[in-house]
């Protein structure tokens, strides 16, 4: 396969999955401001900072408002975590890989920015927010079941799988570090559980997580579950192994593929870590080791695959 074409369908499952897990964020922060209480300590629950501090990897200079972060995260077209913006770039980079991609495929996406473009975003946001991340998850889910159909297992499907996994991972990996900081929960003891089960909701694991783990859904428990839970399609755990079997996938000569090795140690050192009982310290800090790894391989998957190409950037 051209380096070109595994680049683009990369990144088309990266900006899909950016897109889907933005959107997840924004309606979780909505249920938990309509959920909230007006006594509730501060920090007990996701705010629209923390969103700002997710995608952008630093806190805001000053608070934000909820338009001003709903705006900026759903319909600024320059904002690279944005819907839109996730939604145009995986269109277009659609747009010139249309060989590898099924018809099907392509009706769906091309719908997807259509549907964005149509509607009367603004207004839907200030009616009914619910209604417009409700359709960005439908579109989302309707793009990936239609490709798990219609799509050769190929090389082709492989990165766009890869792109997918590898992002997800980083978009979780980043909401624990902002969401359930170490350093709050020594200071506020428990005000955190709250913003634990605000994270469930953005992720749409609450159900899962009741299913899987006994115990409430109380910071520690839930880390522990997003990040190691192997059985849960949105864990760190899982967008990782999903990221080996794609990368194997991808690769003929795989056992000498440094992304590849590196993932594998990854999933090694996830799976011991998962069978050891870890304080707030210990945990804070596998989170970000493992995001630095995944960054790694993100650079590993460039040099070797992508000839380390650039994100693809969408021109007028």
């Amino acid at each position: 396969m051209l380096a070109r074409i595994a680049h683009e369908l990369y990144w088309i499952g990266r900006q899909l999955a950016r897109a889907e897990h933005t959107a997840r964020m924004l309606d979780g922060v909505f249920h938990a401001d309509v959920q909230g209480r007006p006594a509730d300590p501060p920090g007990v629950r996701l705010s629209w900072d923390h969103l700002l501090t997710i995608v952008s990897g630093e806190p805001p200079e000053t608070p934000a408002s909820r338009d001003e972060v709903v705006r900026l995260l759903t319909l600024d077209p320059e904002h690279p975590t944005s819907v839109l913006c996730c939604v145009t770039r995986a269109r277009e980079g659609a747009r010139t890989v249309r060989d590898v991609f099924s018809a099907e495929m392509w009706e769906a996406i091309n719908t997807f920015h259509l549907g964005l473009l149509r509607r009367d975003m603004s207004a839907a946001l200030r009616s009914g927010p619910y209604s417009v991340y409700a359709y960005v998850r439908e579109r989302c889910g309707l793009f990936w079941g239609v490709t798990s159909r219609t799509m050769l297992r190929d090389e082709a499907y492989a990165f766009l799988q890869a792109g997918y996994a590898i992002e997800a991972g980083d978009m979780v990996l980043r909401m624990l570090r902002v969401a359930l900081p170490p350093e709050a929960a020594e200071a506020e003891g428990h005000a955190l559980d709250g913003q634990a089960l605000a994270l469930l909701q953005a992720v749409g694991g609450f159900q899962a997580y009741r299913r899987a783990i006994p115990a409430p859904p109380n910071a520690a428990p839930v880390a522990r579950f997003l990040l190691y839970e192997r059985d849960y399609p949105d864990s760190v755990a899982f967008s990782v192994e999903a990221l080996h079997a794609a990368l194997t996938a991808a690769d003929t000569s795989y056992r000498g593929s440094p992304a590849v090795l590196r993932v594998g140690r990854l999933m090694a050192d996830l799976d011991f870590r998962a069978r050891t009982i870890e304080h707030d310290g210990a945990l804070s800090s596998t989170l970000g080791t493992v995001q630095r790894e995944l960054a790694q391989v993100d650079a590993d998957i460039a040099q070797r695959y992508f000839g380390g190409m650039a994100p693809p950037v969408v021109t007028a």
